[in-house]
């Protein structure tokens, strides 16, 4: 007699064929692992559909027999959001959904499948002299669905927004293998509730993210990249203000501490970026001509920076900031916890930091690496020393972050790891309210359980 899981991979491989439904333990269990590796769960298999239509059946099966679903892209997540919990789950791997329609460039638009990177999207962009707003250094495997589930920022939020803000349309297939489509693209459509906007953050506990509509921009002009020490997170964005000044186009701003930039040069074997090691580095890059060049050279706080105009040299100063999050995981598995705060309560925020970690885990010796991206008030609050189950320093710093008037999700969404903390950030009515819409639409609850609400 076949067991129930035989049954359920054997109306999944009707669905796709069965070189696309993964049993294997070997090979299913990355799929159970999420990149920071603080979060497992169990996969009962992965199916890899290859169409919106087999999105639609292999949720329907597995709504049959009974089994959750979890949507999962690129697996770049940083909160458990696109892993099973420990009662398991079918992940559902979007990246065959790889279609990357051409770019229009009347429209200044593409459609792309749910499984296109976002490397991929920013090069068909280039390629058709046009610009993707979204940009991250997990860009190479991060997808269009991924980023579009967690709501993610980047790099170029200060400019452009976040992923929400690219969106001109969505197809997705519901809890019950609906699918809904809306990828025309119309820039002035008040027809209604924006569902579009709607599955934009819902990290896959609404529906399944199939392929969207992503708005596109005109390039920047060729630009210039400051790496400048600074006192501390307040000298940071008061530099950042002077720099705005003077050059509007300000395409990226991130904070970056001593701590990070000595983890990057240990992995990297990179030199010192600065003749001396500041409290603080704040990377500024804009869009910027000559005579914008020139007028940042009055900046009294640039006389010992680093400023590069050409590619290579611009590369190489970021190279500080994007191998941040490769260097942290190679030093052990971090508590990692994205926040936002008012601008001007960054600086009170870290100066409180440290002692907060250290209160709330006394017996561990905890290391504390702050970077982010300072533009949009977005800290990325990494904790070395801690446990993967000891979760004291998350409930610390969360707590500390929303005394300071932030929030405990800038961009990597809520997950599994801050579902326990949500009050803290939305009141009782914004929670009720989303788990009406969540009950609505999902009313088994079969779409990532255990994520965002219950």
């Amino acid at each position: 007699m076949r067991s129930p899981t035989q049954i359920l991979v054997d109306a999944l491989a009707a669905v796709v064929g069965s070189t696309h439904v993964l049993v294997d333990p070997d090979v299913t269990a990355p799929y159970g692992t999420d990149w920071t590796r603080r979060y497992r769960g169990a996969v009962t298999c992965v199916v890899r559909p290859g169409s919106t239509e087999q999105v639609a059946g292999a949720v329907r099966a597995c709504q049959l027999h009974g089994h959750a679903v979890v949507p999962q892209g690129g697996n770049t997540g940083l909160v458990g959001g696109s892993v099973p919990g420990p009662e398991g789950a079918v992940v559902l791997s979007t990246q065959r959904l790889s279609c990357l329609d051409p770019v229009d460039p009347v429209d200044a638009a593409v459609t792309a499948g749910a499984g296109v990177t976002i490397a991929a999207v920013r090069d068909a962009a280039r390629h058709a002299g046009l610009e993707y707003g979204v940009d991250l250094a997990s860009r190479a495997s991060a997808t269009v669905g991924g980023t579009i589930a967690t709501n993610a920022g980047g790099i170029h939020t200060i400019r452009y927004g976040a992923t929400r803000a690219q969106l001109l349309g969505i197809e997705a297939v519901l809890a019950d293998g609906t699918v809904l489509t809306r990828l025309g693209g119309v820039r002035a459509d008040n027809t209604g509730y924006d569902l579009t906007q709607l599955l934009a953050g819902s990290e896959g506990t609404l529906g399944v993210v199939t392929a969207a509509r992503l708005r596109l921009v005109p390039p920047d002009p060729p630009g210039v990249t400051v790496l400048a020490g600074v006192a501390g997170p307040g000298a940071a964005v008061d530099l950042l203000r002077q720099v705005r000044q003077r050059v509007p186009a300000v395409r990226a701003a991130e904070l970056m501490e001593p701590a990070g930039i000595a983890l990057v040069r240990r992995l990297t074997g990179l030199s010192a970026p600065l003749a001396s090691d500041p409290p603080c580095y704040l990377l500024v890059d804009a869009a910027a001509a000559e005579e914008d060049v020139a007028r940042l050279s009055g900046l009294a706080a640039l006389d010992r920076a680093a400023v590069a105009l050409d590619p290579s040299p611009r590369g190489a100063l970021w190279a500080y900031r994007e191998r941040h999050t490769e260097a942290i995981a190679a030093a052990g598995i971090p508590h990692k916890l994205d926040i936002s705060l008012p601008l001007a309560l960054l600086d009170a925020f870290r100066s409180r930091l440290d002692d907060a970690v250290a209160h709330a885990a006394p017996e561990m010796a905890c290391e504390v690496v702050v970077f982010g991206h300072i533009g949009v008030g977005n800290l990325h609050v990494n904790v070395l020393g801690p446990t993967e189950e000891d979760d004291r320093v998350d409930q610390a710093v969360l707590r500390l972050a929303v005394a300071h008037g932030g929030t405990i999700s800038a961009e990597h969404g809520i997950g599994r790891a801050k579902r326990p903390y949500l009050h803290l950030d939305r009141s009782a009515a914004e929670i009720a309210a989303m788990t009406a819409i969540k009950q609505a639409l999902d009313p088994r609850g079969m779409l990532n359980p255990g994520v965002l609400v219950g």
